[in-house]
């Protein structure tokens, strides 16, 4: 059943700034149209790539789920990614959203999936990809009518308040730079910023909207638990099916461990995100 699958690597989904922008895309290769899930690897938005997720898309697609797993610009110490990043991100959705027949897809059951600075990324662009000022940013973006509505966003140890990320790298990480990489410019210089690129802030009651499944470990040394609390609470009281996993004895990065290996975290996680995606997505 695991190798009942295709898999396409490095498809460019979009071209931004001269950067070619690649996903690896696992399909059943039953009939479809078949639902898929848009992964977005974690790394600090720093690295990262389409082959994280080269177990995870293997597995779902063996039992149904297309995976198309993605890239993205990337922050340095020269160089910020936001909002580069996150507009790559919606390129992608709109991406699979308009190749969907020829891809053998289905256009309106699409979700996100991501883990640390990938569910800070699902997360926003589930809530935010509609907003004014994002989709105006590529005026020239063939894909740019296209929705990027999703069904549903699963959040592994995700970064949904970006100044609460800030106060726990000062007292935690001091050395990191990971959130001044990215944003481009400390929090007492421009708080603004870190609350326009936080999924927190977008947690507003509307007409609909996706389902939310975020998983955290109750021992992640890198992003505080207390985030995926505070914001399944604001998604909860704005209206939003939300429903939280803590792992006991987790902390950050299980998300690729050996599946197969007693104990494994990634190995208990992965069939109730099978379940929440064929009850959501």
């Amino acid at each position: 059943m695991d190798h009942d699958f295709l898999v396409e690597r490095d498809l460019e989904y979009a071209c931004h700034d001269g950067e070619s922008l690649k996903g690896w895309l696992w399909r059943p290769s039953t009939p479809g149209p078949h639902p898929v899930l848009i992964a977005i690897p974690g790394g600090a938005w720093r690295q990262g790539g389409p082959e994280k997720f080269k177990d995870w898309g293997a597995w779902l697609a063996a039992r149904g789920w297309a995976v198309f797993s993605v890239s993205y610009r990337f922050a340095s110490a020269k160089q910020k990614s936001w909002p580069e990043n996150f507009l790559d991100l919606r390129a992608a959705v709109q991406f699979i959203k308009g190749r969907a027949r020829e891809l053998d897809l289905h256009p309106a059951r699409v979700s996100l999936f991501g883990d640390s600075a990938g569910g800070h990324l699902a997360a926003l662009l589930a809530l935010a990809g509609e907003e004014e000022p994002f989709r105006s940013t590529f005026p020239a973006d063939p894909f740019h009518r296209l929705t990027t509505e999703v069904r549903c966003v699963i959040g592994v140890y995700g970064i949904y308040d970006l100044a609460a990320q800030w106060s726990h790298e000062q007292a935690f990480r001091p050395n990191d730079h990971m959130l001044l990489n990215f944003v481009g410019r400390d929090l007492f210089d421009d708080r603004r910023t870190y609350f326009e690129s936080s999924p927190l802030s977008y947690a507003v009651r509307r007409a609909s909207g996706p389902a939310f499944l975020l998983v955290h470990g109750d021992e992640d040394e890198v992003v505080d638990r207390s985030q995926s609390d505070t914001f399944r609470r604001a998604l909860r009281l704005a209206g939003f099916n939300s429903r939280k996993l803590i792992i006991s004895g987790a902390g950050h990065y299980f998300v690729t461990d050996p599946a197969d290996e007693p104990g494994s975290h990634r190995g208990w996680l992965m069939p109730r995100v099978l379940r929440f995606l064929n009850e959501r997505g």
